[in-house]
């Protein structure tokens, strides 16, 4: 492996206040305009991909010139205000001193007279104004486009996901420890006790426990935050109750009900708690759950889901139990490939590397240029919108937690490149295009991931699925399935071609679980791999996944070949499993 090297060629706004007249004029910036154009086609979601994500930077820095044009204003009038302040405090020490003979002078008194009749009610008209009506305004303007509850709650669950796939704890990701990141970042108390209180929200016990207890340390460690230390029992104190700990629970409330004797509900909970505990121990251990127990030894498992290859998916994305052993590498090789001679490719063969052998994944280096990438990547961009998939009992498309990314279409009418990387597609690969789908650009949001899947139908082409092991999950799942492609009329996928679009600091690998088989983002390259067998039927060994990033920006674009057309490219086999 790692034959080949990736080096070779192929208003606010000013507001002029009172004393003297002072006009406030708004203006939207021509920065906030430009970026206004691409998020009004975006419809929430930010979290989904890292690519829209990025416009917020320019949306917040138009905000705080915002800002800072309003403090110069503010800062202009108070410095105004104090002006006059002082001149009016010299004057008045003066004029008490002696109120008859100063006003004995008619001059002064006529002065004094207009001063409280006018230029005081000038005064007031100045402090009255409200210099933060523009800035206010240019807030609302840009506040359709922010990030909703959604987006809050979406990247707070990014976060969770990050924690669990890559063994992160509370602590490190607190601190900013995460490899491959170039800019420091790290959560204060405050943040960390949203995303225990976010857990919370999802009735997710497990990390709410996880990440109250990190808030506790760093309060305990003298940080600032305006949450309070008896807030966050509360929060905790509940949570290890729902994951059984009940001793825990009561030594938690009673700390609460220390710092906080009027808490509204811990004296209830205190008392249920010490009930639930009594009642508890009075049974012979042999009646106690394996739960409470577990919990009494302050090991709190995490909850098993609806995947049932979780644990092997991701020890893969951390690069765990790859089965790439010697006896396989020696199976595995580097060549020049030039399409069974294909024309195009003949004065310059693509370079061809063996990821796995059976089946067949192979990697093709230089595939796409940086300037095709920026192209198709600005053709994509502004249509991108949340990946869907197939609800498999009415085929409707649908949103779902396990696809985080964007993707959008692109036809080869949009431009020569993307009509160029078609046909380069084809002369690689030796299928045709014709009855391919569209060019899919997809860019993954925070911890984006596409958890394991086929990209082929199911049904009804494998009718006789078996259940044992991992297929069960996939029976249940598809068993009603409907034909996703029959509506097109080109059959199955038959095949897959993923060009990678960036390099990925950390994370973003194509694993397969069934093979124990992890391919890295290269900038660049492309894979390729067979999803039918050649006598049609689905192999179900290419189930595969798109693990989380956890640092970086994942762009990729795939092709999705289908069956009709390759009849004479890539004939059937003679047997079921050929």
């Amino acid at each position: 492996m790692g034959c080949w090297s990736m080096n070779s060629p192929r208003g606010l706004f000013s507001h002029d206040q009172m004393l003297p007249s002072l006009t406030m004029k708004f203006q939207v910036s021509a920065l906030l305009m430009a970026w206004f154009g691409v998020l009004s086609s975006v419809q929430a979601e930010f979290f989904t991909s890292v690519g829209h994500m990025t416009d917020l930077i320019y949306a917040e820095k138009d905000l705080v010139q915002s800002l800072k044009e309003y403090i110069l204003v503010e800062e202009a009038k108070l410095a105004k205000i104090k002006s006059w302040a002082s001149k009016m405090e010299a004057l008045t020490s003066k004029s008490a001193a002696d109120p008859e003979g100063y006003v004995a002078h008619p001059v002064n008194a006529y002065k004094l007279v207009k001063r409280l009749n006018t230029d005081w009610a000038a005064l007031e008209d100045l402090v009255l104004q409200d210099s933060a009506a523009g800035f206010i305004a240019n807030l609302s303007v840009q506040r359709q486009f922010f990030p909703t509850d959604e987006d809050e709650s979406g990247a707070a669950k990014a976060l969770l996901r990050l924690q669990d796939t890559y063994k992160l704890d509370p602590g490190m990701i607190s601190r900013g420890e995460l490899p491959g990141t170039k800019y420091q970042a790290m959560l204060s108390v405050d943040d960390c006790f949203g995303m225990g209180r976010s857990a919370y929200n999802e009735g997710d016990y497990y990390h709410t426990v996880l990440w109250m207890e990190q808030v506790l340390k760093q309060l305990d460690a003298g940080e600032e935050a305006t949450v309070a230390k008896s807030e966050v029992l509360d929060y905790l104190s509940y949570a290890v109750f729902q994951l059984g700990d009940l001793d825990r629970a009561l030594e938690l409330t009673r700390r609460l009900v220390s710092l906080d004797p009027s808490h509204e509900r811990a004296g209830g909970n205190l008392r249920y708690f010490e009930r639930l505990l009594e009642e508890e121990r009075r049974k012979p251990l042999s009646n106690q759950t394996e739960a409470t127990l577990a919990a009494q030894e302050g090991v709190y498992d995490r909850p098993m889901d609806y995947l049932p290859e979780r644990e092997v998916y991701e020890s893969l994305c951390r690069g765990e139990g790859v089965k790439l052993t010697p006896q396989r590498q020696k199976r595995l090789f580097c060549r020049y490939h030039h399409g069974n001679r294909a024309p195009e490719l003949l004065i310059a063969p693509f370079k061809e590397e063996d990821e796995w052998d059976s089946p067949h994944i192979v990697r093709y280096y230089n595939v796409m240029s940086d300037e095709e990438i920026d192209r198709i990547k600005e053709l994509a961009k502004p249509k991108l919108a949340r990946a869907t998939v197939r609800d498999p009992k009415t085929g409707v498309l649908t949103v779902a937690s396990y696809r985080v990314s964007k993707s959008s279409w692109l036809e080869e009418d949009d431009d020569p490149v993307v009509a160029r990387v078609n046909r380069r597609m084809q002369y690689i690969t030796g299928l045709t295009v014709q009855t391919a789908e569209l060019l899919q650009v997809a860019n993954y949001g925070m911890g984006g991931q596409y958890e394991p899947h086929f990209d082929f139908s199911r049904r009804p082409f494998d009718s006789g699925l078996k259940t044992e092991g991992n297929r069960l999950a996939t029976f249940l799942n598809y068993n009603h399935e409907r034909d996703a492609f029959k509506r097109l009329g080109t059959g199955n996928r038959v095949a897959t071609f993923l060009n990678y679009m960036s390099d990925v600091e950390a994370g973003g690998a194509t694993v397969f679980p069934d093979l124990g088989a992890a391919l890295w983002p290269k900038k660049g390259t492309a894979v390729f791999w067979y999803n039918l067998l050649r006598s049609g039927e689905g192999d179900y060994r290419t189930r595969h996944a798109a693990c989380p990033v956890l640092v970086g920006c994942k762009w990729v674009s795939n092709k999705w070949f289908h069956e009709r057309g390759q009849e004479f490219l890539r004939p059937c086999g003679s047997t079921e499993v050929d």
